[in-house]
């Protein structure tokens, strides 16, 4: 049996029995004490009315008559006289009255005592009443119980509660170790899924999913084989992205290196060329660096911001002066929609910049004709900045997918573009680190915007 079903097992059978003892001991107590509360009670109501009926201590009828009545209510009497000397009996022999006894008698007052017989050495509960001729103490009147025939009853019921506890203890068992093992099989089921997480089965998924946290712990189980599964993949392109990012320009920068090596150009003109290709190439690697450079900052959670008040309005303005001449060379229009009375935000400016140039080249990148359209405006507490573009879009099944690490829409066709996949998910994380927000929307051959928005500096 599992272990983690016998820990369980053990902690619910200790709540039961912590709860069975004491209730029994509890039960056991109050049945005791009403059963001999009432013997004592009958017994000291016979005794207070025998006495109070007796006429006279030498009346021989009477006394047999009371006699007779104590056999068949199954008790022992004994009647003593004014000294405390017994003067008539049913047969018991029992020790004379103390001096406090009788002297508590003798002033009118009942008193309840414990007697032995010496003869049988059996044991009885008496109680004793006072017997008043004349408003003359004249004797008492004692009637007894015996104990044992009032041990049976309470022997009686307390093997019943017993016997209850026991039946109730087995029950609880059997249902305890059900229930504990209801409880333990998803759980091992759960052990043994990210067992095989570990090992790299990332099919594994935890099929048990009870309407409870167990049941969340599971799906969260699954969600987590799905992530990694997904991440493997990704990272697994993300290789293969970078392996062909960087054969390319090494490849081009091997072979126009042993060119000009080499001495294989003929004019000026073409040697100018091929350093222009290798300064290119280098700038794409370099790239390439500071984004994988940047993307392992931020899942260190290491990047260090200068948080500042600056203007927004001036760093469009810059960003859109670097991205220039990749608009003209692909003969694309810009479009700004700028109001001049924007507020200052606190961001950092650099980064923010980074921003912008990455969503302006992405946009300048998937878009071959048409226009890039570029909207910067504040309301209320907010700054806004809309870049839209007329280019091929990107597929409703994949927007919510765009900004994670490593993806790319269409793998085959973003090769062809150039891109890691990197670049959206750096965006993503610059903006939500400095207080902003970033959405997307768009429609396949028609276009793709992206909004952004910053608190204004109160």
């Amino acid at each position: 049996m599992n272990r983690i079903v016998l820990k369980l097992g053990g902690i619910m059978m200790s709540l039961i029995l912590a709860v069975l003892l004491p209730l029994g001991f509890v039960a056991d107590k109050i049945f005791t004490n009403f059963y001999y509360n009432q013997i004592q009670e009958e017994i000291r109501e016979l005794s207070k009315k025998y006495a109070n009926t007796i006429t006279s201590l030498n009346d021989e009828t009477m006394i047999n008559m009371f006699k007779n009545l104590a056999y068949f209510t199954n008790k022992e009497i004994y009647i003593t006289d004014a000294s405390g000397k017994i003067i008539a009996d049913t047969g018991i022999q029992v020790n004379r009255l103390s001096n406090n006894e009788l002297k508590q008698l003798s002033e009118g007052e009942s008193i309840q005592k414990n007697v032995e017989d010496r003869k049988t050495n059996d044991h009885y509960m008496g109680y004793g009443h006072p017997i008043m001729l004349s408003n003359t103490f004249q004797g008492s009147f004692f009637v007894l119980a015996p104990v044992d025939d009032a041990h049976k009853p309470v022997h009686k019921i307390r093997d019943l509660l017993i016997l209850s506890a026991v039946g109730a203890f087995f029950l609880g068992l059997g249902f305890t170790f059900f229930l504990a093992r209801k409880m333990s099989n998803p759980l091992l089921e759960m052990e043994r899924a990210t067992r095989e997480i570990a090992k790299g089965n990332l099919d594994i998924r935890v099929n048990t999913l009870p309407n409870d946290e167990l049941g969340s712990l599971g799906a969260a189980i699954n969600d987590l084989a799905v992530e990694t599964n997904q991440y493997r993949s990704n990272r697994s392109e993300l290789f293969a992205n970078i392996s062909h990012e960087l054969r390319t320009p090494i490849s081009y920068l091997k072979g126009y290196a042993n060119v000009l090596k080499n001495n294989l150009y003929e004019t000026e003109e073409e040697r100018q060329q091929y350093l222009t290709i290798i300064e290119d190439e280098t700038e794409r690697i370099l790239r390439l660096i500071n984004d994988l450079f940047d993307l392992s900052k931020m899942e260190e959670g290491q990047i260090e911001l200068q948080m500042e008040s600056v203007d927004l309005v001036e760093i469009m303005e810059n960003a859109v002066l670097k991205v220039g001449l990749e608009l003209e060379n692909k003969g694309l229009k810009l479009v700004t929609e700028i109001d001049r009375d924007i507020p200052f935000i606190k961001a950092d400016g650099n980064r923010l910049e980074q921003i912008i140039i990455n969503l302006l080249v992405n946009a300048i990148r998937y878009t071959e004709k048409g226009s890039i359209h570029l909207k910067v405006w504040s309301k209320k507490h907010n700054v806004y900045v809309i870049i839209e573009d007329t280019g091929i879009g990107i597929p409703e099944e994949e927007l919510p997918l765009i900004f994670e690490r490593f993806h790319r829409v269409e793998k085959s066709r973003s090769r062809d573009f150039g891109g890691t996949g990197l670049g959206l998910a750096i965006v993503k994380n610059l903006v939500e680190i400095q207080h902003g927000t970033i959405s997307v929307s768009s429609e396949m051959n028609k276009g793709t915007k992206f909004k952004l928005s910053f608190p204004k500096v109160e």
